[in-house]
């Protein structure tokens, strides 16, 4: 293994656990992003394939994009199947969670917070819906609900040969696990290894397995790290820069070309920027008019339109077409390469 996707080489060493087998069958419960700070990742490279429980539906959307192969399951797993409210913490995402009192304390980093309702299965009838039988490893990070997931497991049934389960407290290093390991203890696992952040947990008839683990978490330059390399587009020594350079060229020759809809779709989507419907009429006409002179007469804002009804009216205006067609003109063979 070259490079971790990981947050804690979890990746890492559960391929020195698993090195021989070039397909498997996980269960990420938690999954959060598919790439981005993801234990399975590097599995479902090698050709694995898994159920991935992730309540974010943007997140859990990603899936079916990037892993096609995995089941992916939009919700929470936990004691019984229902209902659970779920409070989604605004850009770190990696802290939402079931317990309101640890998404406040999520608020406290200078981050905000919103409840939803989230649709919440047992692990035991997820796995008898979609026809699982077998599973190699489950991978637990639920930021606190932990307890709640190993109870709506079937360890008799279905019995993983590894569980991993972050073992501190979110946002905090204190020891969580003291409250959940009696019911893996009872299930017949055994404590294999510890991470810094993780705790592993080998199932005694797979006893074996455990002494693959090394007798000391493998150091962080052990491999390359995904999030070290930073923006494809911004750096150079990037793995993925030559295309994402290229894509980015490509697409912002064809800007002119693209839909309004899927346009103000981007805008909002932009790292680090507010939503459009977050913003005043003036900044949203400021940004998309730009500052060039404009000879023109700007579309005519009626107090009474809707946020919708405004940016299509600001879009489908000379004054916008000619920024894209501006900003295009430098990737679209309209001026001459440097």
């Amino acid at each position: 293994m070259r490079l971790s996707y990981a947050q804690r080489l979890e990746d890492y060493h559960l391929d020195l656990v698993f090195a021989d087998r070039q397909t498997g069958f996980y269960v990420d419960v938690g999954a959060g992003h598919p790439v981005a700070d993801n234990v399975t990742f590097w599995f479902y490279l090698k050709g694995w394939c898994g159920l991935v429980i992730e309540p974010q539906q943007r997140l859990a959307d990603l899936y079916a994009h990037i892993r096609p192969r995995d089941i992916t399951v939009r919700g929470l797993a936990g004691r019984h199947d229902g209902e659970a409210d779920f409070h989604v913490v605004d850009r770190l995402h990696g802290l939402s969670t079931t317990l309101e009192s640890h998404a406040q304390a999520a608020a406290a980093l200078g981050t905000t917070f919103s409840t939803v309702k989230a649709p919440v299965r047992t692990l035991a009838s997820l796995c008898t819906e979609h026809g699982i039988v077998a599973v190699d490893f489950l991978k637990i990070d639920v930021e606190g609900a932990e307890a709640d997931v190993l109870a709506g497991a079937d360890f008799v049934r279905i019995r993983p040969r590894l569980v991993v389960i972050e073992a501190a407290a979110p946002g905090s290093a204190a020891d969580d696990w003291r409250a959940w390991e009696p019911v893996l203890l009872a299930a017949r696992y055994r404590f294999a290894f510890f991470d810094g952040l993780n705790r592993f947990y080998v199932a005694e008839e797979c006893a074996e397995i455990a002494a693959r683990f090394p007798p000391e978490p493998a150091p962080w330059d052990r491999v390359l790290h995904l999030w070290d390399f930073g923006r494809a587009l911004e750096r150079p020594d990037h793995f993925d820069h030559a295309l994402a350079r290229r894509l980015v060229e490509g697409f912002l020759a064809a800007l002119p070309t693209l839909d309004c809809d899927l346009l103000a779709r981007l805008l909002d989507r932009a790292p680090g920027g507010a939503s459009m419907s977050e913003e005043s009429a003036e900044a949203i006409a400021s940004l998309l008019f730009g500052t060039a002179d404009y000879p023109g007469r700007s579309p005519a804002l009626s107090p009474g339109m809707d946020r919708d009804q405004l940016i299509r009216r600001l879009m489908d205006s000379d004054r916008f077409r000619a920024a894209l067609g501006r900003i295009a003109s430098h990737y679209d063979g309209g001026h001459l390469p440097e």
